[in-house]
């Protein structure tokens, strides 16, 4: 049984991003939807789509490399964990690496980035950090 469906995510964007894979499958749910659609608004993957299963319905991130294959993702991190929830405040958000990385946020309006939250003026579960 998976504790942390998120926290599987990352792990599967992290290793195939270190191989080099166009693209990477994963369980659908409304939250990886969400993160998703944060990652393309923000240019860390090219698009997303949702596939239909038998078992279950697969969400496929095609990941975005530079001209000359540099890693567009470079890191990804886990926040919040089943084992210890973390929230922040809009004015508490603090941006990555001076703007270059973002920061998801799990919020009441749905999963943004810390961009959009310090903009809507919007607190909630700190998902990950990605740069």
């Amino acid at each position: 049984m998976m504790t942390d469906p998120i926290a599987d995510m990352l792990t599967r964007i992290r290793n195939a991003v270190r191989v080099e894979k166009p693209h990477v499958d994963l369980p659908m749910s409304k939250v990886k939807r969400g993160l998703a659609e944060v990652l393309k608004r923000e240019g860390y993957i090219w698009d997303w789509e949702e596939l239909a299963g038998k078992p279950s319905d697969h969400l496929r991130l095609h990941l975005k490399y530079g001209p000359n294959g540099e890693r567009v993702i470079q890191h990804v991190r886990r926040v919040s964990r089943p084992g210890r929830r973390v929230y922040s405040g809009a004015a508490k958000l603090k941006p990555v690496l001076g703007g270059l990385g973002i920061t998801v946020i799990s919020t009441s309006r749905g999963v943004i980035s810390d961009r959009e939250a310090r903009q809507r003026k919007l607190g909630g579960e700190v998902l990950c950090e990605i740069w």
